[in-house]
């Protein structure tokens, strides 16, 4: 019985870093789009910087995705051992970690892409100076998703 709460806790960690972070990318990456459509209609040459800002708030849902593939690789349902219920807390804790991560930071770095795109939309000599703000917050998805895959990997050696 305890076999089966470790795995159903790990396949609830798995959901939990995906749709997390999931959230955070389909809202950052959609508020981000609808602020670059309204620059395109205006001037369609500006097609590929708009692209690249709008894209960067996808990263999230990305990161949440390797993050619950990995627990499910390692939880007995894409490989690995059925997990303890020590193991199966470890992977919800390790999904917390990028799911909120993950979608804090996808809605953070929405707005900047929003804000980043207006301001290429006046100048297009702006865009790199766009680009670093928005990475910036990137950083904060990334040290989220460093913590989660350090988890998921010592997971297996907890007994």
């Amino acid at each position: 019985m305890e076999n089966m709460i470790g795995i159903i806790m790990a396949i609830v960690a798995a959901s939990i870093a995906t749709v997390l972070a999931g959230i955070g990318s389909v809202k950052g990456v959609g508020g981000a789009a609808q602020a670059s459509m309204g620059v395109l209609s205006e001037d369609s040459s500006k097609f590929g910087k708009m692209l690249v800002l709008t894209l960067l708030p996808g990263t999230q849902g990305l990161y949440g995705f390797i993050v619950g593939f990995l627990i499910l690789i390692n939880c007995g349902v894409l490989g690995g051992d059925i997990p303890t219920l020590g193991q199966g807390i470890a992977f919800v804790g390790a999904s917390l970690a990028i799911g909120f991560g993950g979608m804090l930071s996808g809605f953070a770095q929405g707005k900047a892409a929003i804000s980043g795109i207006a301001m290429t939309a006046k100048d297009e000599k702006n865009f790199s100076k766009a680009m670093v703000s928005i990475t910036l917050v990137e950083i904060y998805a990334l040290l989220a998703f460093i913590v989660s895959l350090l988890v998921v990997i010592s997971v297996p050696n907890l007994k």
